[in-house]
């Protein structure tokens, strides 16, 4: 299969070799190199009481490799699979890496016409799913879509029980009995460090998802230089609560331990109490993932007395980080909290050190990693001072190489000069410190003055009775919009009005112009697997809730 989209600037290819930021080994290079290291060392273990080893993690992959080559899977061929955090899910990785072929691990979220969508236009020809997650049947959904979709040819299942097993369509694979066996490893990939090794698509935020792709050069530099940053070792353990469908969980996840002997803890649904004790058991030594994560991870520990002793720090992204979680963190557990800042084009490459973390407090999402190159730009994609806001732009050996099938939308957001355009509204300082303050989109325009979003979801945190919240522009005839909160009630709270969200912003000192203008109460707020907003979903709630509010007029 050609992937179609691929765009290396050339000038910047020979500077990153010449730098030796780019070389010649791959991923699996790698990981052959880590087996050899580090064979006996524990790499993967998952709450289904599953523990490898390097050495045995590389038998199980190199068994799934060689069931993927009789199957007629070959370098650069697409293969998609949708595994939740198990130890199923980083065999899968490996095996692809080791004939060549391009991983393309998709969210859980995804199912039905979404999902068939992106089977489409990754041009996979087998799949690797569970059988079931959590109440919904994937065999079923699996093996309607293979009959929709002439290029999907094969189906792989991780089963969990007999009745699994029972249930599978005739012809499909069962992925634990495939890799019980021992199998010569496969012949060797061809592969080399400018191809493209993973497909990763977007979290889905917007309507449309785009499928990102990286080359090995990409991913290994990305994630020597995130191990060199935060001075992890082969004695650290990172628990894992992000989806590995997304960067934060693969290249973080899994790639940053690989390269230097380290370990991976899994959970495959999150829960704090158990989080705690998984933490614990395994001596983590640092974890990452969204801020949701750490707000409840906190709170569950303020709640049972519990502690994180072995945790040193939590690597916190997609939103920015509140001076008063940064301050919870270190003054009651002794645990750092570190914003860091990037996207799954330019997988997170600003980041908060550890050791400035305390004198941050949120202030900023960090500097920029390594020789990765970070600037603000105005709508014409010209730079802006210090201090002004502007679009955040990223160029660096580990930005990705464009949008699979899609050269169009790969040209409008990674220019001929290599640099990417993220869409994200930051602001700099002259020491090179960057502040995420929002997205485009996430800019509330009321009565010609940008009001930020974020900035006002900030100011509820705390609110009494309020368990979730965020805040999005509702439209107004004469302002242009006004301001919206979206709010969950804590457990055991009946309702929340705007007078009391008021009086609290008032007694914090809130000016007026940042108050919500309308309030509406929802069971949960809507996220991402990663815990981003779904703000579109918000916005189509609200004008439901509003069209029925004018035909009652």
């Amino acid at each position: 299969m050609v992937l179609n989209g691929v765009k290396i600037n050339k000038s910047l290819k020979k500077l990153y070799e010449e730098k030796g930021y780019w070389k010649s080994a791959t991923l699996l290079n790698r990981w052959k190199d880590s087996v050899s290291q580090f064979g006996g060392r524990e790499f993967v273990s998952d709450d289904h009481g599953i523990r490898y080893n390097y050495s045995q993690l590389d038998e199980k992959a190199d068994a799934l490799a060689g069931f993927l080559e009789k199957c007629g899977i070959g370098p650069e061929d697409v293969v998609s699979f949708q595994i939740p955090p198990r130890s199923e899910f980083v065999i899968t990785l490996f095996a692809c890496l080791k004939i060549g072929a391009v991983p393309a691990p998709l969210g859980m979220c995804f199912v039905d016409d979404e999902l068939k969508g992106l089977l489409s236009m990754l041009g996979s020809s087998l799949h690797i799913s569970t059988a079931t997650y959590r109440v919904s049947n994937r065999t079923e959904m699996m093996l309607r879509l293979k009959n929709e979709l002439h290029l999907l040819r094969d189906l792989i299942f991780v089963c969990d029980s007999e009745s699994e097993i029972a249930a599978l369509p005739e012809g499909a694979g069962d992925l634990k009995e495939i890799i019980a066996y021992t199998t010569p490893p496969p012949k060797a990939s061809p592969a080399t460090g400018d191809d493209v090794a993973l497909i990763l698509c977007t979290s889905g935020t917007t309507k449309g998802c785009k499928a990102v792709m990286y080359t090995h050069n990409n991913i290994i530099y990305s994630e020597e230089v995130f191990n060199e940053t935060l001075g992890l070792t082969d004695e650290d353990s990172i628990f894992m609560p992000a989806p590995l469908s997304h960067a934060t969980g693969l290249h973080h996840g899994i790639i940053s331990p690989m390269l230097r002997g380290g370990r991976l803890v899994l959970e495959e649904r999150f829960s704090c109490s158990e989080a705690v004790r998984i933490m614990n058991r395994e001596r983590c030594t640092y974890s990452m993932g969204a801020t949701p994560f750490i707000y409840d991870l906190l709170k569950q520990l303020e709640e049972s007395g519990s502690s994180l002793p072995y945790l040193r720090f939590y690597i916190c992204g997609g939103a920015p980080v509140p001076k008063e979680l940064v301050q919870r963190g270190w003054s009651k557990f002794e645990i750092l909290v570190c914003e860091c800042y990037g996207s799954t084009e330019s997988v997170p490459h600003v980041c908060v050190r550890p050791e400035e973390c305390l004198d941050n407090l949120g202030k900023w999402s960090g500097r920029a990693m390594g020789a990765i190159e970070v600037r603000i730009v105005d709508k014409n994609r010209q730079p802006v001072p210090p201090g002004v806001i502007g679009e955040e732009a990223s160029r660096g050996p580990n930005v990705f190489v464009g949008y699979l099938g899609a050269p169009a939308l790969t040209d409008a957001a990674l220019d001929d000069e290599g640099w990417f355009y993220s869409g994200d509204l930051c602001v700099s300082d002259e020491n090179g410190n960057i502040k995420m303050v929002g997205r485009e989109k996430d800019i509330i325009i009321r009565g010609g003055e940008n009001l930020n979003s974020n900035d006002i979801n900030e100011n509820l945190e705390g609110c009494p009775g309020v368990a979730d919240h965020t805040v999005i522009g509702v439209p107004d005839e004469r302002l242009g919009e006004r301001i919206c909160a979206f709010v969950a009630l804590a457990p055991g709270t009946e309702t929340v009005t705007k007078e009391d969200i008021i009086a609290y912003l008032q007694s914090k000192k809130v000016h007026k112009r940042h108050w919500p203008e309308r309030i509406e109460i929802i069971e949960k707020i809507p996220r991402t697997e990663s815990g981003k907003v779904k703000k579109h979903v918000l916005a189509g709630e609200l004008a439901k809730r509003m069209s029925r509010e004018a035909d009652k007029a």
